[in-house]
């Protein structure tokens, strides 16, 4: 237990960002205020980011001040802060200054020019607060080119806190050879009725996430759950009474009247229902790892309820992996009880695919954009120091924890309990119509549960893929139950269906059939890429396709594992209410 909460405190540590007199957003008359200098890149792409003075920038005449990636978030997320070098203190005005100059050269003339070409906006820091800047302009009239040499800025404060930032960009200056460009800056200092609490607002956008569709289309997902919970309810009910009272007259009849009789329907299978299904050991991997994911999602969600993560560079997904990390014990117990009621023998192995598959999917992609971010030299490549620590986790954190929920599930919940015996030979699968078949079921599956959140899944993508800030978690959570519960009821009519067609193998296609809905949502993907967004570049293309084949494959293992933990109660009901000869 003191090892245990040993790892906890050093994985605190290094998540949390130290509280410094930097980060306690509280400041004397004339302390000093850093002005981080971060990344710049094209406008459409917006994860094509470089660090602000790979272009030929030049810095204020102050000393440097040191700088590390203070969170494993911002490490993954491409930060990179630099110090700007200009002179800015707490309710110090500061006239209109020159710090530096650059002289136009042939090689910086191309670099300012490809950069003003492509839009390229740059980002800042103060205090923490995100500012946004444009490179230059072009006069399309005169095929030229202009810099913008001159930042003001407006700072609110509100007593000793910092609450807004605003930069104006003027100057414009032409690119030419052999000129030179002087870069000034200016510093207002203002009071502002802004509280500190609320100084985040400005980036918000009600206007784009509280949009009457985004209400209309909760409430329609909303009421498309009352409506198929109560027809599932009702059919499955009305249905299974009538199935119940037929079987029943069966029980009554003698041996010979029950030959000459019509059996069918999905008692004929009560022997080999509960037969383990197909390559047990992956499948059980998946519905562990469902499990997990299932959880991290939750807790996300919670968290940044309660908290406001979009506050804080890389807050976010520094607590997902930390949560992640210490869910572990939740991916080894269902994981590895399911597969010891499934009488499975190579737990080890199955243990290290739970523990491993999600994490070497995200690295394997994770490291191959790598590659190509390095050869861009984008802020996106990940250093080798933050590589080792993702490492570091995988090996000395989750497989650890992965083992102690693994030995926990085969020992509470591991011994098999069916309500029916398994028969030795199992029973031929009768023909059927070809929509009855269970690829035909599986792509059907997912078309009502990505119904239900393709509206919230364009809110989300605008917020990773273009400049929005996404804060409305309460609507995130809302959808997540929605997408549960549709889950859910799509897969046990699936199921049904299956198995009255005399088809045991349910376990695989109720998986697939939640897990279909990722299909859905990665073929959406392909729509909103070429029709509502301007990306372009080897680079983002990569990126954008690659992160989301991820998102889609984790979304694909937690429906399959809410449609599969959702049929499993069911079916273990309707055969355990039945008398099985």
């Amino acid at each position: 237990m003191k090892r245990f909460l040993c790892i906890v405190l050093v994985l605190g540590i290094c998540f949390h960002c130290c509280d410094t007199d930097e980060h306690n957003h509280q400041y004397e008359d004339n302390e000093e205020v850093v002005l981080w200098m971060n990344t710049v890149g094209p406008y459409h792409n917006r994860q094509e980011t470089y660090a602000y003075f790979s272009l030929p920038f030049c810095s204020g005449p102050k000393k440097s001040i040191s700088h590390y990636h203070e969170t494993l978030g911002e490490a993954l997320l491409g930060v990179e802060l630099e110090f700007s070098g200009l002179d800015i203190d707490f309710k110090a005005n500061v006239a209109k200054t020159q710090y530096c100059e650059v002289e136009i050269t042939d090689e910086i003339l191309l670099a300012f020019t490809y950069a003003v070409k492509n839009h390229y906006w740059y980002q800042m820091y103060i205090d923490d607060l995100p500012i946004w800047g444009i490179v230059g302009e072009v006069d399309e009239s005169e095929n030229a080119f202009y810099m913008w040499t001159h930042k003001k800025f407006e700072i609110g404060y509100n007593g000793k806190a910092i609450v807004d930032v605003n930069l104006t960009s003027e100057a414009k200056v032409k690119l030419e050879k052999g000129k030179k460009l002087t870069f000034s800056y200016e510093v207002i200092w203002k009071t502002s009725p802004i509280k500190f609490e609320d100084r985040f607002d400005k980036y918000l956008d009600p206007n784009f996430f509280q949009h009457r569709i985004h209400w209309f289309s909760i409430f329609n997902s909303f009421m498309m759950v009352i409506f198929l919970v109560g027809l599932v309810s009702m059919i499955l009910m009305r249905t299974l009474r009538k199935d119940y009272a037929r079987y029943s007259k069966d029980e009554e009849m003698d041996d010979m009247e029950r030959d000459l009789g019509d059996e069918y329907g999905w008692k004929q299978v009560h022997g080999d229902v509960f037969r383990p299904p197909s390559h047990p050991l992956i499948f059980c991997a998946l519905v562990g790892c469902g499990y997990q994911i299932a959880i991290v999602t939750l807790s996300v969600i919670i968290f940044a309820i309660l908290g406001e993560l979009y506050t804080e560079r890389g807050s976010l997904l520094s607590t997902a992996i930390f949560v992640y990390a210490a869910t572990s014990p939740v991916n080894g117990y269902f994981g590895g009880s399911l597969y010891s009621r499934m009488q499975g023998k190579q737990w080890i192995k199955q243990m290290m695919l739970s523990a491993f598959m999600l994490p070497a999917l995200i690295c394997g992609t994770a490291f191959l954009i790598n590659f190509i971010a390095i050869y861009y030299h984008a802020s996106r490549a990940i250093p080798f120091g933050t590589m080792v620590a993702v490492t570091c986790i995988c090996l000395f954190v989750i497989l650890p924890l992965t083992l102690v929920g693994t030995v926990l599930g085969r020992n509470l919940a591991g011994q098999p309990n069916h309500p029916c015996r398994i028969n030795a030979v199992p029973r031929p699968i009768p023909e059927k119509k070809w929509f009855m078949e269970p690829l035909a079921i599986v792509m059907l599956g997912g078309i009502l549960p990505f119904g239900s959140i393709f509206i919230e899944m364009y809110f989300i993508f605008t917020s990773f893929w273009a400049y929005k800030i996404y804060y409305v978690y309460g609507f995130m959570l809302l959808v997540f139950l929605i997408l549960a519960v549709v889950t859910v009821c799509v897969t046990i009519v699936c199921t049904y269906f299956l198995l009255n067609a005399e088809d045991y193998r349910w376990q695989w296609a109720s998986f697939l059939s939640g897990a279909s809905t990722a299909g859905y949502v990665y073929i959406y993907s392909l729509y909103y890429f070429f029709f509502k967004t301007k990306m372009y570049g080897l680079f983002q293309t990569v990126f954008y396709f690659g992160y989301m084949a991820l998102f889609s494959i984790a979304l694909g293992i937690l429906c399959g594992t809410l449609g599969y933990v959702g049929t499993s109660t069911f079916v273990r009901k309707i055969y355990s209410t039945v008398k099985i000869d």
